[in-house]
């Protein structure tokens, strides 16, 4: 950026300027590799109408249409996953006959739609390559008081006993056992019917404390306290059975299912606590919302944690990098992803200015990618706060931070098992393209197939290497009854490549490759096979170090001149290497 420089200065010294200033740039980038697996990850909001629908009054192919647009907007981001909300305040954005359909999907609460949203909000998320996280809001029953708009299947109809009111808003009683049964009944039943990756709360639980409000939850203080606990112990007791049960629950009932929580940012400030963080929060969790989670981290009864960290490096009460290095300490071995305030940029705040500058919170990704072993990704708020690209930030992510696809990362304690390889990989060259096709492989041990497959490409001219994410081509989603194939348009005729091609099951457990080479032919069809392959024991141990790539065994190669004639070749081995054998094993 030349116009950096004064004009005064002497021209040959800019000249050196600017030519160090590009050698460490590409350094840099040379060294510093994107991270091959990362959630990246975003809320939609249904609550108000925040995200999706966008209005109460649109009709079902137009539902359709704008929830098909968002995904798009946001895979070109480089969004791997979805935060969908599909019950904000018990009501239900799916078919349910537990709860009424929501009024921000119809316009009045108990209205159906036509259709069941859900299944079509999964299946475009899964065929993007995302992961669809059911968002529920465990307590929340009405945004207000007023009861006669509630609907006739509305819980409150049956079991007013249920409820308490607070601060005009209509809520479920944690301390109540009954309460409990019916959130997990709710949550349970989304599990049983629908084809979701996560089950995710946000950070309500027990009301945000207000000025002249108290929670009179007083009656079930007195029935349903039998260890005879302090009030405050009590509430958060009355959280974490929901939590823990909920864990157990989903667990045995698909063991793939996620479960992850959104809590407010700050557990406890080290003022009140000898293991809070070094922050001065005016409302921590675990004293103002009863939440104690980082219990539930350390009891293992949640997959994941997305703290809201909604606030700038700057901020003097609860710095960004502060808050961050606490969480990194505090995670005991779940995953951790950052919950970032993409909205912060839309707001004109004065007590957090930092957020004007359009470097913020490229810093803040970059700060979370500094603890590579502990901070596993981003989730944003939200998905229309980041579509209107403030400060130019959608384009960073597009451009920069998220230019190269990421696998989302594995959870070992769920699944260690991986898929198994593909089978009948065959490469065909016919200019202008370069054709991938090939067969699942049979189910892996756990009983696990592909959910998606990774394809690799690699040239003479580049350093190999299976973790990082800029020599993926593409990830292309697994559809049952549809023989997977891939066509290299980018490929350039007269260069040779060479491809690796991985299964990946839902909880993104990656296969051994197969790999397969270009011949050096303007038109030719090689085929490759898998090499054999051990048992491999159904377990769901701790992290395992993955297995060397195995030599790769000799292979039938079909391949075709221009003229279309065919040939078969045996390859074998030969002591002497070549890029190709450097670039995949082989003695």
């Amino acid at each position: 950026m030349l116009y950096l420089f004064p004009v005064s200065r002497p021209a040959a010294f800019t000249l050196l300027l600017l030519l160090l200033f590009s050698a460490s740039g590409q350094l840099a980038h040379a060294q510093e590799a994107p991270p091959k697996r990362e959630m990246r990850g975003v809320w939609i909001a249904t609550v108000e109408n925040i995200d999706w629908p966008s209005n109460r009054t649109l009709t079902p192919e137009q539902q359709r249409r704008e929830y098909r647009r968002m995904l798009d907007v946001q895979q070109r981001n480089g969004i791997n996953a979805v935060f969908v909300q599909i019950r904000p305040a018990s009501d239900a954005f799916y078919q349910s006959d537990l709860e009424p359909w929501s009024k921000w999907l119809t316009g009045q609460q108990g209205k159906a739609p036509g259709y069941d949203p859900l299944p079509f909000l999964i299946e475009e998320a899964h065929l993007r390559g995302m992961e669809f996280h059911a968002w529920f809001n465990p307590y929340r029953a009405s945004m207000d008081s007023v009861t006669r708009r509630l609907a006739p299947t509305h819980p409150f109809r049956r079991h007013p006993e249920w409820f308490l009111r607070y601060s005009g808003l209509l809520l479920y009683n944690p301390g109540l056992p009954e309460v409990r049964q019916h959130i997990t009944d709710v949550i349970l039943d989304v599990v049983r019917r629908y084809d979701i990756d996560g089950i995710h709360f946000d950070d309500y639980f027990y009301p945000y404390p207000e000025p002249n409000q108290k929670i009179h939850d007083e009656q079930a203080f007195q029935l349903h306290n039998p260890d005879q606990l302090k009030l405050a112990d009590w509430r958060r007791q009355n959280v974490n059975k929901l939590i823990e049960t909920l864990h157990d629950t989903i667990q045995g009932t698909k063991r793939w299912v996620k479960f992850g929580v959104s809590p407010f940012g700050v557990w406890m400030n080290k003022s009140a606590h000898p293991e809070g963080s070094d922050t001065r929060a005016g409302q921590p969790s675990y004293a103002n919302l009863y939440a104690d989670s980082r219990l539930w981290l350390q009891e293992g009864w949640i997959d994941y944690i997305v703290p809201q960290l909604y606030w700038s490096s700057t901020f003097k009460l609860v710095p960004y990098p502060v808050l961050l290095e606490w969480w990194t300490r505090n995670h005991f071995d779940r995953h951790l992803y950052i919950g970032q305030g993409f909205y912060r940029m839309l707001e004109n705040t004065r007590s957090d200015t930092s957020w004007r500058n359009p470097r913020e919170l490229p810093r803040q990704i970059r700060l979370n990618r500094s603890y590579p072993t502990h901070v596993s990704g981003s989730v944003f708020f939200s998905s229309k706060s980041l579509m209107r690209n403030p400060l130019h930030m959608q384009d960073s992510l597009r451009q920069n931070l998220f230019r190269y696809p990421a696998l989302v990362p594995t959870m070992p304690w769920l699944d260690a098992v991986p898929p198994r390889p593909v089978q009948s990989l065959v490469l065909t060259r016919a200019a202008p393209a370069i054709t991938l096709s090939w067969q699942p492989g049979p189910p892996a041990a756990d009983g696990d197939v592909a959910r998606y497959y990774v394809v690799y490409r690699f040239t003479k001219d580049q350093t190999p290497t299976p973790d990082d994410p800029r020599n993926i081509l593409a990830l292309v989603p697994a559809r049952p009854a549809t023989a997977p194939v891939l066509v290299d348009t980018s490929a350039v005729p007269g260069t040779d490549y060479a491809y690796y091609l991985t299964a990946v099951d839902r909880l993104h457990n990656e296969s051994r490759p197969v790999r397969v080479m270009t011949q050096g032919r303007a038109a030719e069809i090689v085929v490759a096979q898998a090499p054999a392959e051990t048992p491999t024991p159904v377990a769901r141990p701790a992290p395992a170090v993955r297995p060397p790539v195995p030599a790769p065994r000799p292979t039938v190669q079909t391949t075709a001149t221009a003229t279309g004639t065919k040939m078969k070749t045996k390859t074998k081995t030969k002591k002497k290497r070549g890029f190709f054998a450097r670039l995949f094993g082989g003695r």
